[in-house]
């Protein structure tokens, strides 16, 4: 029993080409992600979302600590002075800024902030413990909640409050923390490219758009289904301002005072909207097999009949042993309900087996994807399985990078770029640096500057906003 490759099992969701935002939203509701609280703007994490998340943490987490970074746990609330000592820092985020003002039924008498970030709590804590250049580097990272008192909200693309890590990290030299900076950002590409199978483009933010505080803000985009951007992880360098702000020194190998170099770099749960609007077709989720809760279904077919079910049992030991994330769904569900379930969820591999695959010693593997049929001895499922979930990843990627490439426009020209603007995709083009083109930009054609690629390329001598001298390439997008 299957599925023809074409067939639309799950009816009630609507197409992505139709309503790509009501698409988004069916998913997420459909597959159980997460679901709406009474609290403005914040989402309840419902267990298959969150999974999704623990995922995503283990993987990151290991990384991290083998790169020697320390989990460390700062308060919820910042008190408003301590906010105010870094004056750009705090004007960028008070628009954004949730306030404390009582303790129990006692006015308080200085308000506080719930974290909206906390580069001003690691730098009250790092002035106590930093004294000497033995100190440094200091290469912490926390997993926590943050606030932010957005307007508008999506589920995962812009909650109130959502899930993130921040590694906050001090460095005796300027040259020490630029490379860290950049290292994390490699640490986020290479996990987005190779676990989550979202392609990104590596590089800097302007001045415009780059964190308030930071020095430089180095950000991966990646281009969602529909052709906008969705920022997906960042890294920053901070300099010393923040340093000199909160009084940190330590006293170098020649006795000298000096202050420490700072960096911050983050990603959160926003990157499992990016899993959706990157992989997901018609049919509901389509989840890399790194971070789906589930990677095999297995789905004993006419299980009545002798050994069926304890043939799934074995096999699904066996799958367990080997390291796979396996369920075994004996429920008395029609097959055509199941299979339907399991596409909603993005489950990679449907595992199907039968009376006549027991006769064979085979099970048929039905990849998410493309609904590819394999038919796979059971003596060998613990090397196949692993292989068929790999060439699955490839395969992921590949789409969407052609859907990325597809949709990657140049524009040597004002006029061009107005016209290309008209839909959604990246767009190159050169800069010359200015503020003022940056703004033109997105005034006249609703973009924003999505970053200065590392991988830059020589498209023309000019800036097309201007048609002063070009310094950089520069990409242009419309983003979540």
């Amino acid at each position: 029993m299957g599925t023809k490759k074409d067939e639309k099992l799950v009816q009630e969701i609507t197409s992505r080409e139709v309503d790509f935002a009501k698409w988004y939203t069916d998913i997420v509701k459909k597959a159980e992600l997460c679901d709406y609280s009474s609290v403005r703007g914040c989402m309840v994490l419902r267990p298959y979302g969150y999974a999704i998340w623990e995922n995503i943490q283990r993987i990151l987490d290991t990384t991290f600590k083998q790169l020697g970074h320390e989990n460390v746990m700062m308060p919820l609330f910042i008190p408003e002075s301590l906010l105010q000592r870094e004056k750009e820092h705090v004007e960028g985020f008070a628009p954004e800024v949730a306030w404390v003002t009582m303790g129990g039924s006692e006015q308080l008498a200085e308000r506080l902030c719930v974290r909206p970030t906390s580069e001003t709590l690691f730098c009250e804590h790092y002035a106590n413990v930093i004294h000497s250049y033995r100190d440094l580097p200091k290469l912490y990272n926390q997993w926590c909640s943050v606030v932010r008192w957005e307007k508008s909200t999506r589920p995962f693309l812009r909650t109130a409050e959502f899930l993130w890590q921040e590694g906050h990290t001090m460095h005796a030299t300027p040259e020490e923390a630029i490379a860290e900076t950049e290292r994390m950002l490699d640490v986020y590409a290479d996990f987005a490219e190779q676990q989550l199978a979202m392609p990104v483009i590596r590089g800097r933010k302007t001045d415009k758009e780059k964190f308030a505080g930071a020095e430089a803000t180095y950000t991966i985009e990646a281009m969602m289904h529909d052709g906008k951007a969705l920022q997906s992880g960042t890294s920053h360098y901070f300099g010393d301002g923040f340093a000199r702000a909160f009084d940190i020194t330590f006293a170098d190998r020649d006795n000298q005072l000096r202050h420490p170099h700072q960096t911050s770099w983050g990603m959160s749960t926003r990157i499992i909207g990016g899993i959706i609007m990157t992989h997901g077709d018609d049919n509901g989720l389509v989840l890399p097999p790194a971070v789906a809760p589930i990677q095999v279904v297995i789905l004993p077919i006419a299980f009545h009949k002798g050994g069926v079910l304890e043939a799934a049992q074995r096999v699904q030991e066996q799958l367990r042993a080997a390291g796979l994330r396996v369920k075994l769904d004996d429920s008395d569900a029609t097959p055509g309900w199941k299979f339907s379930e399991y596409e909603m969820k993005g489950v990679p591999l449907r595992l199907e087996i039968g009376p006549r695959d027991l006769e064979n010693e085979s099970c048929v593997v039905v990849s998410r994807d493309n609904r590819e049929k394999t038919v796979v001895p059971l003596s060998e499922l613990t090397t196949r399985l692993p292989e068929l979930l790999e060439a699955y990843r490839a395969r992921l990627y590949e789409s969407a990078l052609k859907n990325r490439e597809a949709r990657t426009s140049t524009a040597l020209t004002m006029a061009e770029l107005m016209e290309q603007a008209k839909g959604n995709g990246f767009i190159k083009t050169m800069w010359c640096g200015d503020l003022a083109c940056e703004e033109t930009v997105k005034e006249k054609a609703g973009l924003t500057s999505r970053c200065m690629p590392f991988a830059q390329e020589h498209l023309s001598d000019v800036c097309p906003i201007c048609g002063k001298p070009a310094k950089t390439m520069i990409i242009w997008g419309k983003a979540y």
